[in-house]
């Protein structure tokens, strides 16, 4: 059987070919796309390119005159006399020199001021406490002073009637001073209600005169803190 194409009309015959003529060709117009280059006209330019011609013209230079100095005070050509109403006293410098017709003066003859110190010791440091009425001849005087003050605590204490209505009960804590001729005063407290307050006062207010304490054999102050506690039952 004979083909009908004729052999001379084949397509595929120059097929590579045409294929690198076309892949050179463009690689030609790559490279030269690439490879192009443009300057610009100089003459374009110059109609925009100026320059400017340097400043001439002198600066004026300012100078600043600082202000001239105050005039000096004028001194007045008279001067007013006042005349001092206020007398001066003058100082008059002693000399500090022992003047030696000056008698000496005897030693003994000086009386001698006596000021008394006022001294007050608390009852832990109290080396003579003082003696509670019926202590007088106890061995242990500051253990007797104490069981009596404590025995005068309950034999005088009374429950305040508004205390009690309102439930109040506490300790107060009381302090006071045991002078020198055995009174009691310098009376402190503080408590949870005043009429508890009230009453401690009443109670120490109510202790006997006593012997007082002594320090060194001298009879001093002696300051005494006594705690009184109030309980409703």
């Amino acid at each position: 059987m004979e083909p009908k194409k004729n052999p001379k009309s084949d397509l595929n015959k120059n097929r590579g070919l045409f294929f690198i003529t076309g892949l050179m060709l463009v690689l030609a117009l790559s490279y030269v796309a690439l490879e192009w280059k443009t300057y610009d006209d100089h003459l374009a330019f110059s109609q925009y390119l100026t320059v400017d011609d340097p400043l001439d013209e002198p600066v004026e230079l300012i100078e600043f005159k600082p202000p001239p100095p105050p005039k000096p005070p004028v001194a007045p050509t008279e001067l007013d006399i006042v005349p001092d109403k206020t007398p001066i006293e003058e100082t008059v410098i002693s000399s500090t020199e022992p003047d030696e017709d000056k008698p000496i003066i005897e030693v003994d003859s000086i009386p001698e001021a006596e000021d008394p110190i006022e001294v007050d010791v608390t009852w832990v440091s109290i080396e003579e406490v003082p003696i509670f009425p019926g202590c007088e001849s106890a061995t242990d005087k500051r253990a007797c002073f104490e069981k009596m003050i404590i025995k005068h605590v309950r034999k005088t204490q009374r429950y305040p009637d508004d205390a009690q209505e309102i439930g109040a009960q506490g300790r107060v804590s009381t302090m006071f001073t045991i002078e020198k001729d055995g009174t009691i005063n310098g009376v402190r407290m503080r408590g949870p209600h005043k009429s508890l307050e009230n009453e401690a006062s009443r109670i120490i207010s109510k202790l006997p005169k006593m012997t007082p304490g002594k320090q060194r054999g001298t009879p001093v102050k002696v300051s005494f803190s006594l705690p009184i506690t109030f309980v409703l039952q």
